[in-house]
């Protein structure tokens, strides 16, 4: 195996390990990432891993939404002397690359090194005594010199921050940019046909389409489907896909051509979206499971949707005659009908979706899904410990200056038993649980939300 440098963009940091692992087992290769835990640190810009093929780190660069560039890397160090000792060491490095036009790229994370001192640095590496032509638009090959500075202390000023303070210092053959980030830009919201105030952000729908190892031949479900963000962006990457809602009006939108088939057109998927269904996910119309190779989904958690199920409110019966209009039709045959509908708690919600996706996947399929969390309240075990589902990852992204965030949880199906069809039953009550039995942290999480998360009538710091 030989070293690469991935250089990460600075958002999502706690996305980037899972990340990494998932593309790589979609494309089946290894990836050894550093033994030392200070190296393996995901919120710092660069990372060095190992691989067995310059091609499998270039499938990284064009899969992984978190990466910027990718490099072959020939030497690190804490400092310049030492860089180019390490250089020097090793002159056949390049030279299979004497004659071919090239160019320098030498930058810092950070930090903005001063004019002067890039072209000291470039200078700096004149032993290499390369004869090929100098090229800054068209090169062969890139050469890129790389220092990495840790993040500034609150209310350091740019010029009061040492130059050449960095923590370390990498040099490379540039391979490949992250192509994959140009997606961010081709499904972002504000260019969409049709979405919604509950609409998926395009980076995020995309890292959640690789943590659900989308590619041709896989079928994958989105049972909270909305406006379709998910479906999309497991489409673009070759699945066929199917969504399911409660709402019809989130998947049609108001025109004649249903919103999600406009934007499928959009972005050339509409042939692999499979269909999409009006129905509670409580009472599904299923008739057996190992359907999907991935559910996918972002479930609704009462900020700007409540989550529904189908049902009386507080309790009450279900009618037992069908309620007449003026025309003599009943009212559920009517194309508005709408029918009556409970609040689903969170809480219980969660747990369904874990005992559904194992009865709906297929042995090593995957679940990923957005649980939000308050911050103190949050424990390892508020994520459902269901037999045969294991977690993967969980990587948190926080809001509300810490007080609470969101985990997209990566659950995979490990066992090949045949589990019965969930019964949806009420698993948690709005009492508080018997004694010796977990109370998840998100547990009433959308009365909490609109308290502002206080304790004892105190906001929550």
């Amino acid at each position: 195996m030989a070293p690469y440098l991935l250089r990460f963009a600075q958002c999502h940091s706690e996305f980037r390990l899972p990340e990494l692992n998932s593309v790589a087992k979609l494309y089946g290769f290894r990836i050894t990432l550093p033994e030392p835990e200070e190296d393996r640190d995901p919120t710092r810009a660069f990372m060095i891993v190992d691989l067995d093929s310059e091609e499998h780190a270039r499938l990284l660069a064009r899969r992984c939404i978190l990466i910027k560039t990718v490099s072959e890397l020939w030497a690190s160090a804490t400092s310049y002397d030492e860089l180019h000792a390490c250089m020097k060491a090793n002159p056949e490095r390049w030279a299979a690359y004497n004659l071919t036009k090239h160019k320098y790229i030498v930058g810092a994370t950070g930090h903005t090194m001063p004019d002067a001192r890039i072209l000291e640095t470039i200078e700096s590496f004149d032993y290499m005594d390369l004869k090929g032509e100098i090229n800054l638009k068209k090169p062969d090959e890139v050469f890129v010199c790389m220092e990495e500075y840790a993040e500034k202390p609150p209310g350091v000023m740019l010029k009061a921050f040492d130059d050449e303070n960095f923590i370390r210092v990498y040099f490379g053959r540039q391979l490949e940019h992250g192509t994959a980030r140009s997606l961010i830009v081709e499904f972002d919201i504000k260019k969409r046909k049709y979405f919604g105030n509950t609409t998926m952000d395009a980076e995020i729908s995309l890292l959640m389409a690789n943590q659900a190892l989308a590619e041709p031949g896989t079928f994958i479900y989105d049972p909270f489907a909305g406006t379709g963000s998910m479906l999309y962006t497991s489409a673009y990457f070759g699945a066929q896909v199917f969504g399911s809602d409660i709402d019809g009006r989130q998947l049609r939108g108001k025109d004649k051509v249903p919103g999600i088939l406009r934007s499928a057109a959009q972005y050339g998927v509409m042939n692999r979206i499979t269909d999409c269904i009006v129905f509670d996910v409580t009472c599904n119309p299923w008739r057996c499971g190992e359907l999907f190779d991935a559910i996918i989904t972002d479930p609704p958690y009462g900020v700007r949707a409540g989550a529904k199920r189908l049902g009386r409110k507080e309790g009450l019966p279900m009618r037992e005659e069908a309620k007449m209009m003026e025309d003599g039709t009943p009212s559920h045959e009517s194309p508005d009908y709408r029918p009556p509908k409970r609040p689903y708690e969170l809480a219980e919600l969660v747990l369904d979706l874990v005992i559904m996706s194992r009865y709906m996947l297929r042995p090593g399929g995957r679940l990923v899904f957005f649980l939000p969390t308050i911050t103190d309240d949050y424990q390892e075990v508020d994520v459902p410990q269901i037999e045969g589902m294991e977690v993967i990852a969980n990587s948190l992204q926080t809001f509300g200056h810490g007080v609470w965030g969101r985990r997209l949880i990566t659950m995979e199906k490990t066992t090949s038993e045949k589990f019965p069809m969930p019964t949806f039953g009420r698993h948690v009550s709005d009492e508080p649980m018997p004694d010796g039995q977990h109370t998840p942290g998100h547990q009433g999480f959308r009365e909490k939300y609109f308290a502002g998360f206080r304790r004892n009538g105190t906001p929550q710091e």
